[in-house]
């Protein structure tokens, strides 16, 4: 009789040893990018109500929040501001000493090893709370909106931002915040564009973190259409082209394949933003005790490692610093 032939792929999961000899996608510390929220008062530790574990700080009580992100190895954050007055150009987003400047050189005077990413946008600084400048129509201006975001990224490198992270969505936002960084004297700072950003429902949560929900209508008429993929490269493209050092897609968890798409066609690093309600969903389900949190976690990271993102931006990030560190 004839001996069956066939595969034993099984012989390489034998052990853990052999599992480790070969496997071929590692989640590490150096991966990761915490958000951290900042706003203005006196000894606020606000916990968002749907992202548990996530925090509003004032400037007098973040240092317990940054050191806490340094001695986890983590080797940067990103700040989203939250200002005490709103106005309809977003004025406290480019002023010199808004509250994202003024934590930016706070957290660079005290660790300066640590690299600072500065999300650049208004939705968080403006009374209606979209992303650009509004007409009495309530259409988004893109034109008159450049020329307010490349002001607020000039001023968040004046404080020290090693990274420009614009979020805005208006078409040609990096080439002008390229052209002002670079006409400003900053040529050296680099601009991490979210490139890919889709109108999300994923958003939920962020929205309560950062008080930045829209007072009116959407952001469908200039974040993308869930439903596109190509729209995907031709945003990125342009991104690219117009000086973007770093491509960021978000959110990741939907969208993984747009995040291969995006790395195959691209030579430049590629970021995922795990969001926020894609931490809350997480969070929900582990309190109540139907899944296992670490695991959980740690498999959707490395899927967005395996799908070809070099960095995730995580609300999980300090968690997942204590699980790689090998603690609870």
């Amino acid at each position: 009789m004839t001996e069956l032939f066939f595969q034993r792929h099984r012989r390489l999961r034998q052990s853990a040893g052999i599992r480790a000899m070969v496997k071929e996608t590692y989640l590490h510390k150096e991966d990761l990018i915490y958000p951290i929220f900042v706003m203005e008062g006196e000894n606020i530790k606000n916990e968002v109500s749907s992202m548990p574990g996530v925090f509003q700080f004032s400037l007098d009580r973040l240092n317990e929040e940054v050191d806490e992100v340094v001695d986890l190895g983590i080797p940067s954050v990103i700040l989203f501001g939250l200002p005490a007055e709103k106005d309809a150009v977003g004025t406290q987003a480019y002023h010199n000493h808004g509250i994202v400047q003024q934590a930016i050189r706070q957290i660079k005077a005290r660790h300066p090893q640590l690299v600072v990413i500065a999300d650049t946008c208004l939705c968080e600084f403006t009374d209606h709370g979209h992303c650009g400048v509004v007409d009495e129509n309530e259409r988004i201006l893109n034109d008159p909106s450049l020329d307010l975001l490349a002001k607020t990224a000039i001023s968040q490198a004046e404080a020290g931002a090693d990274i420009i992270a614009p979020s805005n969505m208006m078409d040609g936002f990096v080439a002008a915040i390229r052209l002002g960084l670079d006409e400003a004297g900053y040529k050296d700072v680099p601009i991490m564009s979210y490139a890919v950003k889709y109108a999300s429902a994923y958003y939920g949560p962020f929205r309560e973190a950062a008080d930045g929900a829209p007072k009116f209508g959407d952001r469908k008429t200039y974040q993308m259409d869930y439903s596109n993929r190509m729209e995907a490269i031709r945003e990125a493209s342009s991104d690219v082209q117009e000086g973007a050092d770093f491509l960021i897609v978000k959110p990741a968890l939907a969208y993984l394949d747009i995040i291969r798409d995006v790395k195959n066609t691209f030579a430049t690093p590629i970021v995922a933003y795990n969001v926020s309600g894609e931490y809350a969903m997480v969070k929900a389900a582990a309190m109540n005790g139907w899944i296992n949190e670490k695991e959980t976690v740690l498999e959707t990271l490395t899927g967005m490692k395996r799908a070809g993102a070099d960095m995730i931006l995580t609300y999980h990030a300090k968690d997942v610093a204590r699980w790689l560190g090998g603690k609870k």
